[in-house]
């Protein structure tokens, strides 16, 4: 089945310029455009793997729509598009629960895998970049704390250096369907849809240190 997307950019050419180029791939098909809140979550009534959403929305903002999509849908893959590369709408957007980012400015190539990797639940920021955001997000309470096995706690902190499956698995000498397994356990867990999202509430929450070395 392709990859079902939705686009939400309140500037209407930008909008359907991206979405020819995505339809034009024989695994993703947009199923709408948006320009604001209200037509998003109307779109949202079908089934949607990845919606790629604005930072800037006229009188809203992505943040708060991402938001409340990632509440109703959890399942769908939010990436926020941003106009630059402001850290904090990147981490606002790491808070809200978001897949990641693109920058406006970024190759059409790197859009499209972007899509791809939102899809199978990889994060979509680069590792360097990702190293920066985690101090920044805001420390949560704790709450009770999820009982991980040693390697889920070893993979989790590879997950927190942004690495992908199959870079873990070269990483911790492991086949790539026994890190997936681990990580779906590691998502379940944490009760996240995500790779970012559950690196983010592991910091947040202290499992991990911001720098990934720290005990969970």
């Amino acid at each position: 089945m392709p990859i079902r997307v939705l686009i939400v950019d309140d500037h209407a050419m930008f909008a359907g310029s991206l979405a020819r180029v995505l339809d034009s791939e024989d695994d993703i098909e947009v199923v709408a455009t948006a320009t604001d809140h209200e037509e998003a979550l109307a779109a949202m009534s079908t089934s949607i793997d990845v919606a790629l959403t604005d930072f800037r929305l006229g009188a809203g903002d992505g943040i708060r729509l991402a938001t409340v999509m990632l509440e109703r849908w959890p399942a769908t893959r939010v990436v926020m598009l941003t106009a630059s590369s402001d850290e904090s709408v990147m981490t606002a957007a790491l808070e809200a629960g978001c897949a990641g980012f693109i920058v406006k400015t970024d190759p059409l190539g790197l859009v499209l895998s972007a899509v791809r990797s939102a899809a199978a639940g990889e994060s979509v920021v680069s590792p360097a970049l990702l190293a920066r955001l985690l101090p920044r997000l805001v420390t949560k309470p704790r709450g009770r704390n999820p009982d991980l096995t040693s390697r889920e706690r070893e993979i989790l902190r590879a997950m927190a250096r942004g690495g992908s499956n199959q870079q873990i698995a070269d990483e911790l000498n492991l086949s790539r369907d026994t890190v997936r397994n681990h990580v779906a356990s590691i998502l379940s867990k944490l009760g996240v849809n995500s790779k970012l999202q559950a690196v983010t509430l592991a910091i947040q929450r202290g499992l991990v240190s911001p720098d990934s070395t720290g005990d969970v």
